[in-house]
């Protein structure tokens, strides 16, 4: 009996031995498979770029970064090369655009960068796409692609495709009536139940001009909004964090706009408040940009450690105040504008009001919660709105334009395409920094007719803001961006949004729009560019109102209703 019992415990062994030999047999051929790449990007890097692949723009100067915009000096010509290709450059030394035998882009294999593809958006040949397999993050899944620089086919994650900008206004909708809403009762959430209530019963506005009502989701709506805010809003915010990661805004250079937010929300009279009780919102004012700083600086080792210094200054204001605990932190916001901040953001702030210069809905980015900042690269603090506008319609010859650094995955294939293929289409690598390259670049800004707002490693880019600074239509080619001031503005009215798909038919699609399209689109635009202004002394309906306005208005339709 007893030998019969072990030899039954043996047997049982032996099968669970067997089990796991075998499990870890599968998973060494899984790790064979194509999703090797997939699973490392989830793991390694999900919202940003790896340490390797990182551009350096935190620890470089405000002249130095120009180089990755679009602006190289004349005698860097070459960068690491896995294939060739020959692209137009700008030479100074003949004073023109043009081909260049001898000078040849070298391009990196993008197989080593996730592609991030996630949700958005459409051509302007009014494609349509079924929404039926997208999940609750917009994901489309089982679609397969492949990236070939040298050849003709696009190489894409396996588990991710485009949506159409159609469907991310429908997540809009959605997620204003599913997001989750906190739970705690107070005067406080009274007040901002109450402005939802007027604002969804806002009475129509008749006598607006109609381009003005062109360019907004509800035009009649922003306006009671926007007009509830100014006189309801208050804001707190914390006096904890130690200088440069909290309270030090930099106002130069790629990430500007999180510091120019800090800068003048720190100052401002009409919605601050010293009393937190009296607070709708509470600013946690720490820079993306200066904690990225800190891994090279301080004693920081790893980005591990980064999210670990988010994680204890959320602790430090939770014991030491009841606010984050009473709403699960749903009342609370940042505003961050570095490649990394949604990943080093993701445990410690997960139910803010994140605004985001890395707006991907891959990244986790949240439709109708968070709230996607603009890039607008600031070269002088003292002079933000220098250089603003364009030439009239009638003076643009140049179809469309682009220049700079040829990073991540969609820009070498948009050289390949494009680069000296046609007169009226400028598709250049990086330009001379100099300032005559400089001048250069915002002169062909200022006279094409559209302006390519390609992806770079990351969905967002400051040629977005910049072609609407120099009134050039931009043309949007990143899947998965979702375009600053979303939950107001209707972007298809004044910008085209291109499929990174539909690269090689660019031209095509442009050619496409009827030159009353474009004059009508041209001219929204102009009437745009007031909302995308950085002001040393704020005005009413400026770049910082506007983003204040975008995270008081998701956090009203947030509250729950009785």
């Amino acid at each position: 009996m007893g030998i019969g019992l072990q030899f039954q415990s043996v047997k049982k062994l032996l099968l669970i031995f067997g089990i796991v030999i075998a499990f870890f047999a599968l998973l060494s051929q899984l790790l064979q498979l194509p999703y090797e790449n997939y699973i490392y990007s989830l793991i390694s890097n999900v919202d940003g770029v790896g340490f390797e692949a990182e551009t350096g723009l935190a620890n470089r100067s405000n002249v130095e970064v120009d180089s990755v915009l679009g602006f190289q000096k004349s005698n860097e010509k070459r960068l690491n090369v896995n294939s060739t290709i020959e692209i137009s450059t700008y030479s100074r030394q003949h004073g023109k655009m043009g081909n260049q035998s001898d000078q040849h882009l070298q391009l990196k294999s993008p197989a080593a960068r996730p592609s991030d593809r996630d949700n958005v958006i459409e051509g302007s040949r009014n494609k349509t796409m079924s929404l039926l397999p997208f999940n609750d993050k917009g994901l489309m899944e089982n679609q397969a692609t492949v990236f070939n620089i040298d050849g003709a086919s696009i190489m894409e994650n396996k588990r991710r495709r485009p949506a159409p900008i159609s469907y991310m206004n429908t997540l809009l909708l959605q997620n204003s009536i599913s997001l989750v809403r906190s739970q705690w009762r107070s005067a406080r959430e009274g007040e901002l139940r109450k402005a939802k209530l007027q604002i969804e019963s806002s009475p129509i506005i008749r006598n607006i001009p109609e381009v003005h009502a062109s360019i907004f989701r509800n035009y009649s709506k922003f306006r009671r909004s926007y007009d509830l805010m100014e006189n309801v809003l208050k804001v707190y915010v914390y006096k904890e964090g130690e200088k440069p990661i909290f309270h030090q805004p930099y106002l130069r250079g790629i990430y500007a706009s999180e510091g120019w937010f800090m800068k003048l929300m720190e100052k401002n009279k009409q919605f601050l408040v010293k009393d937190p009780k009296k607070a709708h919102l509470f600013y946690l004012p720490f820079s993306s940009l200066k904690l990225r700083e800190a891994l090279s600086n301080q004693n920081f080792t790893h980005q591990k450690e980064l999210k670990n210094h988010l994680i204890n200054y959320i602790g430090r204001i939770s014991r030491k105040y009841h606010f984050w605990n009473r709403s699960r932190g749903s009342d609370h916001f940042f505003v961050a504008c570095h490649d990394w901040a949604p990943r080093l953001t993701r445990k410690s702030m997960e139910t803010c009001v994140r605004v985001l210069c890395n707006s991907n809905i891959a990244g986790g980015f949240k439709i109708g919660k968070d709230v996607s900042l603009p890039v607008t690269y600031v070269r002088s603090a003292e002079s933000p709105l220098k250089d603003l506008g364009g030439n009239p319609p009638s003076a643009r010859p140049v179809l469309a334009f682009f220049a700079g650094g040829i990073h991540g995955y969609l820009r070498p294939i948009l050289m390949q395409h494009w680069s000296g293929k046609e007169p009226d289409m400028k598709i250049f690598g990086p330009m001379p920094r100099d300032p005559g390259g400089k001048a250069k670049y915002r002169e062909l800004m200022k006279s094409s007719k559209y302006c390519i707002c390609a992806r770079g490693y990351e969905v967002h880019t400051p040629r977005v803001v910049e072609s609407i600074h120099y009134e050039c239509v931009p043309v949007i080619i990143s899947d998965n961006y979702v375009p600053p001031l979303f939950e107001v503005l209707d972007w298809a009215s004044f910008s085209v949004f291109v499929l990174e798909k539909d690269v090689p038919d660019l031209r095509n699609i442009l050619l496409s729009i009827t030159e009353e399209k474009y004059r009508e689109m041209q001219h929204r635009l102009k009437i745009v560019q007031q909302y995308f202004l950085w002001h040393k002394n704020p005005v009413k309906y400026d770049l910082f109102h506007m983003i204040l306005h975008s995270i008081w208005y998701n956090r009203v339709f947030h509250v729950k209703s009785k």
